[in-house]
């Protein structure tokens, strides 16, 4: 396997450690550094051939969200993963819903790093622990339980919330689909996603069907996704 990774941060001694992480994910990996966004922007216009482009939130020319809105925006199929000091929730839920795949902080160790990235090349999306974490428990605190179904998902630590997310995945729809549909922010649909991933120890939206059909969680003739694979995105 070979990869190309484009690595954005303005420390030059955190590029040299991830050049020694990011070697670990593929056989062949060629990783592409600057220190600054606008070098970053050129060197994406002059090829954008890169598997995975990591990108510190905060670096002197650059907007922060802003500038990563536009670096999305310009190279929307970029698999886009932010690596960052800061341990802000709200800039966590920002970087998520303006289509980023994963936010990983830069006190994580090596081996968390590597599982992430793994997690987005693989084409999921990956979110931190305490914003899963935190998320769940504000938005499902007091929400009762209404059907077998949900006592029964509840066992495997499933919320109401995640159960009707579940059933969505099954019928096709992509993240924003979701959150569409349930009325929320696209980067909540995908925290609960990951939460579901998790709860279920699968990697993807179809091994989640299989599993919420092996569980109960959705009646095998519910939907037929056979001809039509769930949608990663």
């Amino acid at each position: 396997m070979k990869i190309k990774v484009l690595l954005v941060d303005d420390h030059a001694l955190f590029r040299d450690g991830m050049r020694y992480v990011l070697k670990q994910l593929a056989d062949e990996v060629e990783v592409v550094d600057t220190g600054n966004f606008a070098d970053a922007l050129n060197l994406l216009t002059a090829n954008a051939n890169f598997d995975l482009a990591l990108i510190d939130l905060n670096m002197p020319d650059s907007e922060g969200i802003p500038s990563l809105q536009l670096l999305h925006q310009r190279f929307p199929v970029l698999p886009l993963v932010v690596v960052s000091g800061t341990d802000q929730r709200s800039d966590m839920e920002e970087v998520l819903n303006l289509g980023a795949l994963g936010f990983i902080s830069k006190m994580s160790p090596s081996k968390v790093m590597l599982s992430a990235l793994r997690m987005v090349l693989d084409g999921g999306i990956y979110v931190p622990p305490q914003l899963l974490q935190q998320a769940v428990a504000q938005l499902e605190t007091g929400q009762a339980l209404h059907d077998k179904r949900s006592l029964r998902a509840t066992k495997y630590g499933l919320t109401p919330r995640q159960l009707e997310v579940l059933q969505l995945i099954g019928a096709g729809l992509t993240n924003k689909e979701i959150a569409i549909s349930l009325a929320l922010a696209e980067g909540t649909a995908k925290i609960h996603v990951a939460a579901i991933y998790q709860a279920l120890h699968v990697n993807t939206r179809i091994e989640a069907v299989s599993a919420a059909r092996r569980f109960g969680f959705i009646a095998s003739n519910e939907f037929d996704v056979s001809e039509a694979p769930p949608k990663e995105q």
